[in-house]
């Protein structure tokens, strides 16, 4: 526990930013569970004699990186880790970025059906408007708490076997994945910062205009041909994106 931990002095590193590594350590290692409460500004002061002014900026700048947040009047507490998408040289699958923020992943299928391609639509699929696809919609979870909505539209020629499996339980990638033709093994994906729309509030839960993180995403096989294409939108209050670069 944080009592037990000490502040090294000595060295040139800012006590704010030792006192933020020991409490993230603590919150790591399970000593300070998601909800509970840490330590008050006066008793961290005192635990490791330092200001409260230090103190503070510790605690507002993991409340700011969003690992802790506040109630007035009754503390500051830890917070649910945020589920990272990635702009990174891998692939993952929602239920394992869940899965990697500790906590159990779902899906709810809201819709599944044969569609005629509009317009916009098939531009971004290349192919003609009209030509059949399969739409599905689904809401996805993490712990139970609806996290993103997806709209994803497949190429029926290609992909019509997907038809009969269940996607409440089953991993569309991995669906996917069970012919060489239509596994994804790469995708191009854009992100946008949005207002949440009516539809963002009722399946969501958020109040219109608050922040969504929107991606759209397009899986390609390993030939190059277009397998899936998806429209997320992501509450803004429970998730993040990183971004990584490789020098070539």
């Amino acid at each position: 526990m944080l009592e037990d931990k000490r502040l090294d002095k000595d060295v040139p590193i800012p006590l704010y930013f030792q006192l933020e590594k020991l409490i993230l350590e603590e919150i790591d290692n399970g000593n300070y569970p998601v909800g509970s409460m840490i330590p008050t500004e006066m008793e961290l002061s005192q635990m490791f004699g330092i200001s409260r002014t230090t103190v503070r900026q510790a605690i507002s700048d993991l409340v700011r990186e969003e690992h802790l947040y506040r109630i007035k009047s009754k503390g500051t507490f830890v917070a649910h880790p945020k589920l990272v998408q990635g702009f990174i040289q891998s692939i993952q699958s929602f239920d394992d970025d869940v899965r990697s923020t500790g906590r159990t992943p779902s899906t709810e299928v809201l819709d599944l059906k044969l569609v005629e391609l509009e317009p916009e639509v098939a531009q971004l699929m290349e192919l003609p408007a009209g030509t059949k696809a399969i739409y599905l919609y689904r809401k996805r979870f993490a712990d139970d708490e609806p996290i993103v909505r997806v709209e994803t539209y497949l190429p029926y020629e290609a992909c019509s076997f997907i038809l009969g499996h269940d996607f409440n339980r089953e991993s569309l990638y991995q669906v996917l994945s069970k012919r060489d033709d239509t596994r994804v093994t790469h995708v191009t994906r854009i992100c946008e910062a949005r207002a949440a729309d009516p539809e963002d509030a009722a399946v969501l839960g958020l109040k219109r205009g608050r922040p969504v993180r929107y991606f759209q995403t397009i899986g390609y096989n390993q030939s190059g041909k277009l397998i899936e294409l998806s429209f997320a939108h992501y509450r803004g209050d429970q998730s993040r994106f990183r971004v990584e670069l490789f020098r070539e």
